[in-house]
Protein backbone atom coordinates (compact mmCIF):
# COMPACT_ATOMS: atom_id res chain seq x y z
CA UNK A 1 0.00 0.00 0.00
CA UNK A 2 1.44 3.39 -0.94
CA UNK A 3 1.87 6.10 1.75
CA UNK A 4 1.16 9.69 1.68
CA UNK A 5 4.32 12.05 1.98
CA UNK A 6 2.72 15.43 2.55
CA UNK A 7 5.66 18.22 1.37
CA UNK A 8 5.33 22.25 1.38
CA UNK A 9 5.33 23.06 -2.28
CA UNK A 10 6.96 26.57 -0.85
CA UNK A 11 9.55 25.57 1.81
CA UNK A 12 9.87 21.54 1.28
CA UNK A 13 10.25 20.28 4.81
CA UNK A 14 14.02 18.65 5.10
CA UNK A 15 12.69 15.62 7.01
CA UNK A 16 10.03 14.75 4.49
CA UNK A 17 11.95 15.35 1.58
CA UNK A 18 14.68 12.54 3.37
CA UNK A 19 11.71 10.30 3.81
CA UNK A 20 10.59 10.54 0.01
CA UNK A 21 14.41 9.58 -0.65
CA UNK A 22 14.21 6.70 1.39
CA UNK A 23 11.13 5.09 -0.84
CA UNK A 24 13.24 5.42 -3.89
CA UNK A 25 17.17 4.25 -2.16
CA UNK A 26 15.25 1.56 -0.78
CA UNK A 27 14.17 0.36 -4.28
CA UNK A 28 10.52 1.57 -4.57
CA UNK A 29 8.30 3.46 -7.06
CA UNK A 30 7.16 6.95 -5.90
CA UNK A 31 4.67 9.54 -7.51
CA UNK A 32 5.66 13.07 -7.49
CA UNK A 33 4.40 16.38 -8.59
CA UNK A 34 6.37 18.49 -11.59
CA UNK A 35 6.12 21.81 -13.35
CA UNK A 36 3.74 19.24 -15.69
CA UNK A 37 2.01 17.13 -13.92
CA UNK A 38 2.57 13.83 -11.69
CA UNK A 39 4.87 11.69 -12.63
CA UNK A 40 7.08 7.98 -11.53
CA UNK A 41 10.07 7.83 -10.43
CA UNK A 42 12.77 5.55 -9.20
CA UNK A 43 16.57 5.91 -8.85
CA UNK A 44 18.56 5.58 -12.51
CA UNK A 45 19.77 1.75 -12.16
CA UNK A 46 16.50 0.21 -10.07
CA UNK A 47 15.29 -2.28 -13.10
CA UNK A 48 12.44 -3.67 -11.04
CA UNK A 49 10.68 -0.26 -10.65
CA UNK A 50 11.41 0.06 -14.30
CA UNK A 51 9.53 -3.00 -15.26
CA UNK A 52 6.84 -1.25 -12.57
CA UNK A 53 6.48 1.51 -14.62
CA UNK A 54 6.63 -0.30 -17.80
CA UNK A 55 3.44 -2.40 -16.26
CA UNK A 56 1.41 1.29 -15.04
CA UNK A 57 1.82 2.70 -18.12
CA UNK A 58 1.46 -0.47 -20.83
CA UNK A 59 4.95 0.84 -22.37
CA UNK A 60 6.74 -0.46 -25.15
CA UNK A 61 10.78 -0.68 -25.68
CA UNK A 62 10.40 2.14 -27.73
CA UNK A 63 9.42 4.30 -25.13
CA UNK A 64 11.65 7.49 -24.32
CA UNK A 65 12.23 7.21 -20.36
CA UNK A 66 13.14 10.94 -19.04
CA UNK A 67 16.28 11.13 -16.53
CA UNK A 68 15.27 14.35 -14.38
CA UNK A 69 18.35 16.46 -13.57
CA UNK A 70 19.06 19.04 -11.05
CA UNK A 71 21.34 20.82 -13.43
CA UNK A 72 23.72 21.22 -16.71
CA UNK A 73 26.27 19.46 -15.02
CA UNK A 74 24.47 16.45 -14.20
CA UNK A 75 22.44 16.16 -17.68
CA UNK A 76 25.97 16.93 -19.36
CA UNK A 77 27.00 13.90 -17.81
CA UNK A 78 24.18 11.55 -19.45
CA UNK A 79 23.47 13.08 -23.06
CA UNK A 80 25.87 14.41 -25.59
CA UNK A 81 25.23 18.30 -26.60
CA UNK A 82 26.92 20.10 -29.02
CA UNK A 83 27.39 24.04 -28.31
CA UNK A 84 24.21 24.85 -30.75
CA UNK A 85 21.73 22.65 -29.23
CA UNK A 86 22.64 23.44 -25.21
CA UNK A 87 22.45 26.92 -25.97
CA UNK A 88 18.99 25.81 -27.15
CA UNK A 89 18.26 23.95 -24.39
CA UNK A 90 19.17 26.38 -21.27
CA UNK A 91 17.36 28.80 -22.98
CA UNK A 92 14.35 27.11 -21.99
CA UNK A 93 15.19 25.22 -18.98
CA UNK A 94 14.51 24.81 -16.11
CA UNK A 95 10.88 24.58 -17.54
CA UNK A 96 8.24 22.11 -19.27
CA UNK A 97 10.43 20.25 -21.62
CA UNK A 98 11.71 17.32 -22.60
CA UNK A 99 14.88 16.77 -25.12
CA UNK A 100 15.47 13.82 -26.34
CA UNK A 101 19.75 13.65 -27.06
CA UNK A 102 21.55 10.59 -27.42
CA UNK A 103 22.72 8.82 -24.50
CA UNK A 104 26.27 8.90 -23.20
CA UNK A 105 28.09 5.78 -21.63
CA UNK A 106 26.53 6.50 -17.96
CA UNK A 107 23.01 5.28 -18.69
CA UNK A 108 22.27 2.08 -18.38
CA UNK A 109 20.92 0.17 -21.53
CA UNK A 110 17.82 -1.02 -20.99
CA UNK A 111 17.32 2.88 -20.72
CA UNK A 112 17.90 3.70 -24.00
CA UNK A 113 15.44 3.76 -27.03
CA UNK A 114 16.68 0.15 -28.52
CA UNK A 115 17.67 1.38 -32.26
CA UNK A 116 18.85 5.40 -31.84
CA UNK A 117 20.46 4.80 -28.40
CA UNK A 118 18.99 7.86 -27.07
CA UNK A 119 16.95 8.76 -24.14
CA UNK A 120 15.19 11.82 -22.98
CA UNK A 121 16.42 14.59 -19.88
CA UNK A 122 14.57 17.57 -18.03
CA UNK A 123 15.49 19.89 -15.73
CA UNK A 124 12.13 21.20 -13.92
CA UNK A 125 11.50 24.28 -11.77
CA UNK A 126 9.51 22.84 -9.34
CA UNK A 127 10.94 23.14 -5.62
CA UNK A 128 10.00 19.72 -5.01
CA UNK A 129 11.37 18.48 -7.27
CA UNK A 130 14.43 20.14 -7.20
CA UNK A 131 14.90 19.83 -3.28
CA UNK A 132 14.42 16.17 -4.30
CA UNK A 133 17.51 15.85 -6.70
CA UNK A 134 19.69 17.92 -4.30
CA UNK A 135 19.12 15.14 -1.53
CA UNK A 136 19.08 12.21 -3.51
CA UNK A 137 22.50 13.40 -5.20
CA UNK A 138 22.04 11.54 -8.62
CA UNK A 139 19.28 12.08 -11.50
CA UNK A 140 16.16 10.59 -11.49
CA UNK A 141 14.62 8.02 -13.69
CA UNK A 142 11.23 9.03 -14.62
CA UNK A 143 7.85 9.20 -16.45
CA UNK A 144 5.10 11.05 -17.04
CA UNK A 145 2.06 9.55 -14.98
CA UNK A 146 -0.48 9.10 -18.14
CA UNK A 147 -2.57 5.97 -17.58
CA UNK A 148 -3.54 3.83 -20.42
CA UNK A 149 -5.88 4.98 -22.71
CA UNK A 150 -5.49 8.74 -21.03
CA UNK A 151 -4.17 11.95 -22.87
CA UNK A 152 -3.49 14.25 -19.56
CA UNK A 153 -1.22 12.98 -17.00
CA UNK A 154 -2.46 12.63 -13.12
CA UNK A 155 -2.92 15.67 -11.05
CA UNK A 156 -4.22 14.76 -7.34
CA UNK A 157 -2.33 12.77 -5.16
CA UNK A 158 -5.12 11.10 -3.44
CA UNK A 159 -6.36 9.80 -7.28
CA UNK A 160 -3.09 8.75 -7.45
CA UNK A 161 -3.44 6.88 -4.34
CA UNK A 162 -6.71 5.05 -5.30
CA UNK A 163 -5.89 3.83 -8.83
CA UNK A 164 -2.51 2.68 -8.01
CA UNK A 165 -1.93 2.30 -4.49
CA UNK A 166 -0.81 -1.48 -4.94
CA UNK A 167 1.04 -0.87 -7.57
CA UNK A 168 3.08 2.36 -5.90
CA UNK A 169 5.64 2.70 -2.82
CA UNK A 170 4.57 6.56 -2.00
CA UNK A 171 2.75 9.37 -2.98
CA UNK A 172 4.31 13.09 -2.70
CA UNK A 173 1.28 15.17 -2.01
CA UNK A 174 2.12 19.11 -1.68
CA UNK A 175 -1.70 19.69 -1.46
CA UNK A 176 -1.48 22.36 -4.49
CA UNK A 177 -2.97 22.17 -7.88
CA UNK A 178 -0.63 20.20 -10.62
CA UNK A 179 -0.60 21.65 -14.10
CA UNK A 180 -2.65 18.74 -16.29
CA UNK A 181 -0.26 18.89 -19.10
CA UNK A 182 2.59 16.71 -19.72
CA UNK A 183 6.05 18.36 -21.03
CA UNK A 184 6.46 19.18 -24.69
CA UNK A 185 9.03 17.00 -26.20
CA UNK A 186 11.68 18.13 -28.34
CA UNK A 187 14.42 15.52 -30.58
CA UNK A 188 17.46 16.86 -31.08
CA UNK A 189 18.80 13.37 -31.81
CA UNK A 190 19.67 14.16 -35.15
CA UNK A 191 21.08 17.25 -34.63
CA UNK A 192 18.08 19.70 -35.61
CA UNK A 193 15.29 20.00 -32.92
CA UNK A 194 12.11 18.20 -33.83
CA UNK A 195 8.67 18.52 -31.41
CA UNK A 196 7.38 15.54 -30.71
CA UNK A 197 4.83 16.06 -28.17
CA UNK A 198 3.55 19.94 -27.73
CA UNK A 199 2.88 19.89 -24.28
CA UNK A 200 3.24 22.47 -21.46
CA UNK A 201 6.21 24.29 -23.08
CA UNK A 202 5.79 26.76 -25.55
CA UNK A 203 7.35 25.01 -29.07
CA UNK A 204 7.62 28.06 -31.05
CA UNK A 205 11.29 28.53 -30.08
CA UNK A 206 11.86 24.97 -31.73
CA UNK A 207 9.65 24.93 -34.76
Amino acid sequence: MARFIDIHPVNPQARAIDQAVSVLTDGGLLAYPTDSGYALGAQLGNGEALDRIRSIRALDDKHHFTLVCRDFAQMGQLVNVDNSIFRAIKASTPGPYTFILPATREVPRRLLHPKKKTVGVRISDHRVVQELLAALGEPLLSTTLILPGESEPMTTAWEIKEALDSQLDAVIDTGEDVLAEPTTVVDFSDGEAEVLRVGAGDPSRFE
